[in-house]
């Protein structure tokens, strides 16, 4: 790796793990947050359903901005965003806001992560290869997955101890503060190489042209149509497997007021996180071919989630956590280092956003659907029904294995630019 490649992964650590840490803050603690503003379990997951449903809506135009005004703008768009949106999550819960009000605050807070996704991703590959890199993508997503698993892991246990010591709501307005730190680290360090943003076209007419060349190298190119099409399954089941733990683990330890016990479930999955980042490299010189890798870990994820539905016992419900977090963190390096092949770097932002969108779809739907099965069957139902519903993603997976693209392989083919 070049001097300049080394400087840019660091940036892009540095990046992920401020990020990370500003984020993770709340993550141990937000259900219980929600649920202390006096939100049922229906409530409190619609409210995280159009936090994503905010995301879906503006995933497509901030790739858009990455693609055509600059991965930079973008990041600190996002923090800046962000940071304005938690300090208005803090409001409402002061005031017990009503929902209508948690609604417009979580599409806001939707909007400031989709300036994040895609862009960071998107600047650290074009940077890479402006700066003569060839090695495996595996190993630098790996490496930021370790760095941001230990930034989780500070963040979650971190904001359950600042809960349980002070209020629910500091956290919120640490989070604040540290997002505003991160937007200054961005500001002076990253820049965009590799790639230059044409600041030219009228945003109509970027936004129509981006998209349409992102449709054609995403839906239209058919080993990232069926991991498209898988991901609504994956991430809506994964998004409300995470925030449910929080007051399921609770009540499997007979403590609701133990918000240190709540950022356990986040702290362990941090320390997955980084454990299935440092595996990663190994996993994929196990398997021949990444599909491998990631529809076994969906499928293991799937019978670890029904497990937890099953169990009553605390101690059996952290073990299966942490085989939950370790099976799915081991496979994701995989998985993006797979998706990046098979995009071209001009829609590299835009597709991986619209990716993300598609993830964020199912989160819509299946977050409050389970959140109702919470309510009148319990949380263990919910995470069977949840395992369910994540299974629905491997037929899909096993059709973009079936597309034997290159990239399956690991290799970094100018094929990516063609349609499957």
């Amino acid at each position: 790796m070049t001097p300049a490649a080394r400087r840019t992964v660091r940036i892009y650590l540095v990046l992920v793990a401020g990020n990370t840490l500003a984020a993770s803050l709340i993550w141990g603690i937000n259900t219980l947050f929600l649920l202390d503003a006096g939100l049922s379990n229906a409530g409190a997951f619609a409210a995280n359903a159009l936090f994503t449903l905010g995301m879906v809506l503006f995933e497509i135009p901030t790739g858009v901005v990455a693609d055509a005004r600059g991965r930079r703008a973008s990041f600190l768009l996002g923090a800046l965003v962000l940071a304005a949106g938690t300090l208005a999550y803090y409001g409402l819960w002061a005031v017990r806001g009503p929902l209508w009000g948690w609604a417009v605050v979580s599409v806001l807070l939707g909007l400031g992560f989709t300036f994040f996704s895609g862009a960071t991703e998107a600047w650290l590959v074009d940077a890479l290869a402006a700066h003569g890199h060839t090695g495996s993508l595996e190993a630098v997503f790996g490496r930021a997955q370790v760095a941001g698993g230990v930034a989780m892991l500070v963040g979650a246990v971190g904001g359950g101890v600042l809960a349980q010591t002070t209020s629910l709501g500091v956290p919120f307005l640490v989070r604040v503060g540290a997002l505003l730190v991160v937007a200054g680290v961005a500001a002076v360090w990253m820049r965009d190489v590799g790639f230059a943003p044409d600041r030219t076209t009228p945003p109509g007419q970027a936004v129509r042209a981006i998209l349409t060349a992102s449709l054609r190298h995403g839906l239209g190119h058919r080993p990232v149509r069926w991991l498209m099409l898988a991901a609504p399954f994956v991430s809506g089941v994964g998004f409300y497997a995470f925030y449910a733990m929080q007051p399921y683990l609770l009540e499997l330890y007979g403590d609701e007021g133990a918000y240190a016990v709540a950022g356990l479930a986040a702290a362990i999955l941090a320390l997955t996180q980084a454990a299935g980042g440092a595996l990663s490299p190994l996993l994929r010189r196990l398997v021949a071919r990444r599909t491998t890798a990631v529809i076994a870990a969906t499928i293991g994820a799937a019978a670890a989630l029904a497990a937890l539905g099953l169990t009553r016992s605390f101690a059996v419900a952290i073990t299966l956590l942490v085989v939950w977090g370790l099976v799915d963190a081991a496979a994701l390096p995989v998985r993006r280092a797979y998706l990046n092949d098979l995009i071209p770097s001009r829609q590299r932002a835009t597709v991986l956003s619209f990716e993300s969108l598609m993830g964020n779809v199912g989160g819509i739907g299946i977050q409050p659907a389970l959140g109702r099965v919470a309510d009148l069957r319990g949380y263990g139902a919910s995470y069977l029904a949840g395992a369910a519903l994540q299974l629905l993603a491997v037929p899909f997976l096993v059709l973009s294995r079936r597309e034997r693209h290159p990239a399956d392989r690991g290799v970094r083919a100018a094929g990516a630019e063609a349609e499957g």
